[in-house]
């Protein structure tokens, strides 16, 4: 391994520990899983707060590995770095032995590693073979995408996963390209891109092959549908009082945490029921209200972290939760029961302004 390429800075760093703080310090040990390790800056600041936490740190790109063991070196004996997509995380839990778990990060999308690194085919303004994979031992890459997708799915693909308007036409230029020569370069997808949109639209919005090169990305790695199972698994393994923490950077990564979330903190219970059926009652919370977006500071700090959203949620204890509900239910009816008519002729709920029982105009209730 050589020296380390590109930069890194943690997006939202103090947030994510503010966060996982009251799961991770509560005395004894606690686990913490970094579900997309990266160069892991996040992970190395935990297990700086925490000095009784284990960490979990996954990564399906070996060259991220490679660099995290070195940094984190120093808490060789309470790490575990595993090369794995997080949608793996119930059957490493189960390798290493861990039932449960206190605290989890997903930062999610391309890391700095792989962004600067020029061979590595993610970034459009540089030149590079079309790989684009973040695990480079398996798969297939950008360059099989682009010269071997149909129309349709290409534009599917551009479409849904880039919201890009002019997929159909970069589609269609894709194919004219590939007819004539194999598209092998990064640079040449770029140019077609750019050929492909139309002049008004390249004024605004960035570089115009930023949307076709993240659908790509997110293509060759699979990156929803690995997310959509491993959110609820996630959740699952999260002891009561753990925390979970989801950097987002693309809309439809939020839009598939937001609901995983909201899956949690509903009642799943008949909704006309005066109380929570057992079993049937929110098993999390939200720890901020929607998703919490970079301040100023922190965009001019780090440009990256301008896209990112931040959900979190805790696992509640269904018994007190339970218990909680009971209460409130209690009280909800004793009020309800004083604003009855005729509630205080019983004397038991008997309206403690109003000690003779008599009307607005002044009669004692009861008879007529």
């Amino acid at each position: 391994m050589g020296e380390l390429r590109g930069t890194h800075v943690p997006v939202l760093l103090e947030r994510c520990l503010e966060l996982l703080a009251p799961a991770l310090g509560r005395g004894g040990r606690t686990v913490h899983v970094d579900a997309t390790l990266g160069l892991a800056g996040h992970a190395e600041a935990v297990l700086d707060a925490h000095p009784e936490t284990v960490l979990i740190g996954l990564d399906r790109d070996t060259e991220a590995l490679a660099h995290a063991r070195v940094r984190l070196a120093r808490f060789a004996d309470r790490v575990h770095l595993e090369h794995a997509v997080y949608d793996e995380l119930p059957e490493v839990l189960g390798r290493l032995g861990y039932p449960g778990i206190d605290g989890i990060l997903f930062d999610l999308g391309v890391s700095s590693l792989q962004l600067d690194a020029p061979d590595r085919g993610f970034a459009y303004a540089q030149d590079a073979p079309l790989d684009m994979r973040m695990d480079q031992t398996r798969g297939v890459t950008a360059e099989e995408v682009v010269n071997t997708y149909a129309h349709p799915d290409l534009a599917r693909v551009l479409r849904v996963y880039g919201e890009e308007k002019f997929a159909g036409r970069i589609a269609s230029a894709i194919l004219r390209e590939r007819e004539r020569a194999r598209i092998t370069s990064s640079a040449r997808l770029a140019e077609l891109v750019r050929e492909s949109i139309p002049a008004p639209a390249r004024r605004t919005g960035g570089h115009p092959a930023k949307r076709t090169f993240q659908a790509l990305r997110i293509e060759v790695n699979k990156e929803l549908a690995a997310l959509e199972t491993a959110l609820p698994a996630a959740l699952d393994k999260l002891n009561v009082g753990g925390r979970m923490v989801v950097l987002s950077y693309h809309s439809l990564e939020d839009r598939l945490t937001k609901a995983a979330l909201n899956d949690r903190v509903r009642s799943k219970g008949p909704v006309d029921l005066p109380v929570e059926l057992p079993g049937s009652g929110p098993t999390f919370r939200l720890l901020s209200r929607g998703a919490e977006l970079p301040g100023e500071v922190e965009v001019a700090a780090n440009p990256r972290a301008a896209s990112v959203r931040l959900r979190a949620a805790e696992r509640l204890d269904p018994d007190a939760a339970q218990q909680g509900r009971t209460d409130r239910e209690r009280y909800r009816r004793r009020v309800k029961a004083m604003h009855q008519p005729g509630a205080g002729s019983g004397g038991s709920e008997a309206d403690p302004t109003n000690p003779g029982g008599r009307d607005r105009d002044g009669r004692r209730g009861g008879g007529t």
